[in-house]
Formats: C-alpha cells, sequence, structure tokens
C-alpha cells in the first residue's frame, strides 16, 4: 500500500482554533429557518456561503451531483422529526456528473477494483437544467415527501451566482 498524505493534522489544528472561540454550542436541534438544500458535494460550492446561511439555519445534504433521491432518508428525517417544511435543490456547473455514464464508471469499477456495480445507479446526467427539474418533481411525487415548496437552482461556479431553474 502506498502513502498518500494525509489532511487530519492540519483538521486537527484547525479544530482547536475553531472550538477555542465556540459560541454556538446552544443553536437549537431543528433549523431555525426549516429548511433543508440538497446540493453537490463538489468542493467548489459551499451552500452556506451561496445561499446566505449560518450554523442552526439549515440542514444542508450534500452528495454527488446533489440528486434527491439520494437525500430521501435524510429529507425524511429533516421533516417529520426536525420540522423543515421547505427544500432547495442546488446543482452546478461543470458538475463531474455531465462526464460520464453509469456504464463507464461501472466498467472501470470492474477493471480496476475487480467489482461487480451494476447494482448501482450512479445517477449521471446528460443536461444541467433538465436534472433538477427531475429532481424538483421526483420530491413533489415523493409519497414520503411533503407538500412543502420545493425550489431548484443552478449554481454558476465561474461567477458563485444561483439561477432560479423553472418549468417551461
Amino acid at each position: 500500500m502506498s502513502f498518500v498524505f494525509s489532511q487530519t493534522r492540519e483538521f486537527e489544528a484547525a479544530n482547536e482554533k475553531y472550538a477555542a472561540n465556540f459560541a454556538k454550542g446552544d443553536l437549537a436541534l431543528s433549523p431555525a429557518r426549516k429548511v433543508a438544500v440538497v446540493a453537490c458535494m463538489d468542493a467548489r460550492l459551499d451552500p452556506a456561503k451561496a445561499l446566505g446561511l449560518e450554523e442552526g439555519d439549515a440542514h444542508v445534504i450534500r452528495n454527488a451531483g446533489g440528486r434527491a433521491i439520494d437525500a430521501i432518508r435524510s429529507l425524511v428525517i429533516s421533516q417529520q422529526l426536525l420540522g423543515t417544511r421547505e427544500i432547495v435543490l442546488v446543482h452546478h456547473t461543470d458538475c463531474g456528473m455531465l462526464t460520464f455514464s453509469d456504464e463507464t464508471i461501472r466498467e472501470k469499477i470492474k477493471t480496476e477494483l475487480e467489482q461487480d456495480a451494476d447494482h448501482i445507479a450512479f445517477l449521471p446526467f446528460e443536461d444541467l437544467k433538465q436534472s433538477v427539474l427531475d429532481d424538483v418533481k421526483l420530491l413533489e411525487k415523493h409519497e414520503l415527501i411533503l407538500d412543502v415548496p420545493i425550489t431548484g437552482y443552478i449554481y454558476h461556479v465561474e461567477t458563485g451566482k444561483i439561477e432560479k431553474v423553472q418549468r417551461v
């Protein structure tokens, strides 16, 4: 096994500084703004900064592509147990999910790891706007998701701006 540089020491040092002045230990368990945000895990997207959120404001659920189906479990818990009553989806430009298909990643896994990943839907997409519309529709029709406002956005990694995606 080859050595890979770990970030853990830097994280631990940063946490010492953060915890030294920490004053938010009394925030409520439920998000103050009663919103759940589903966003892509892309490192160029900081949902809190992009949407003006502070600690305690919202649940932020992240996954590859910001796909709604991957977030259902967390959204149900967020709504049923922690009181959120709005959902915001954030996909973004230049997303890695636009660069492959299920077949290409499955073949890569088979070749490099000698494992079968045919049972996994990796959820890539070819059309960014359509992916947002599809995810909004999925949540609106899902039997476990409450009838709440659901808004989809595209975050532009080049400018930091969000663009509301509307049905035509």
